[in-house]
């Protein structure tokens, strides 16, 4: 799973509104509304390494770690300017991967560097999308301090999926939230599979999030809950 920081590691508490709300260890929602029966597992081609904003790890929610619930091989850093996590360092530097930074492609002295999703793919290494897992503005400085991202192939996504997120509102709706962003770019290299496990864990977690923050019952089984519910018994059986 995991190398680098270890999302299940100890934490310091959630000073804000919703910290005093007893939450799942596992999934870090309410209560009544845990979606870890919902959550599955699946293998893809390509990687997701994240790196995140210190005050994204202690939020709730933070969609980024839904990524590493149903994607496996997912590995998760703490970003820092002055001080990289040597192990980030030693992955970027590994000849079996092949690392693209996700961003948008709208200034002019990065553009040489952009690739889209299939290039990306069309290598014999592993593929990797480098998530930056925070906010925008914190991911604009996050992408413009890290010198260690500065060489790296850049896939801008391009798509006319708008945001479902539904727990922070967006700057614009084609402002996707980190896992919905995971979550197409895998539609977009053809692992249908990882694509639509992880959409439906997203939808589930909007879900149930929003019913609890409305102090409602837990919702409806959507299509989203009843398809993963299904995956998950065909994979034990």
């Amino acid at each position: 799973m995991s190398q680098g920081h270890d999302p299940q590691a100890p934490r310091k508490p959630f000073n804000a509104r919703g910290s005093l709300v007893k939450r799942c260890e596992q999934c870090r929602m309410p209560g009544l509304h845990c979606i870890c029966a919902y959550r599955l597992q699946v293998a893809t081609r390509a990687q997701f390494w994240l790196i995140t904003h210190r005050i994204e790890h202690y939020k709730p929610t933070n969609t980024g770690r839904l990524i590493g619930d149903c994607i496996m091989d997912t590995r998760v850093f703490e970003w820092s300017r002055t001080e990289p996590d040597p192990t980030l360092l030693a992955a970027l530097a590994d000849p079996r991967f092949a690392p693209c930074l996700v961003f948008p492609d709208d200034q002019e002295d990065y553009r040489h560097r952009v690739v889209d999703v299939t290039r990306a793919c069309d290598t014999s290494r592993i593929p990797v999308f480098i998530l930056l897992d925070g906010t925008w503005r914190q991911a604009r400085r996050m992408f413009r301090r890290s010198d260690y991202l500065a060489e790296l192939p850049i896939v801008a996504l391009r798509t006319e999926r708008l945001t479902r997120y539904r727990l922070r509102k967006a700057a614009s709706p084609e402002h996707l939230c980190t896992a919905e962003v995971a979550a197409e770019l895998l539609h977009q290299a053809g692992d249908e599979e990882g694509a639509q496990v992880l959409d439906d864990y997203f939808t589930v977690f909007n879900e149930q999030y929003a019913a609890a923050r409305r102090d409602a019952g837990t919702p409806h089984e959507s299509g989203a809950a009843q398809r993963l519910l299904e995956k998950r018994r065909a994979h034990a059986s």
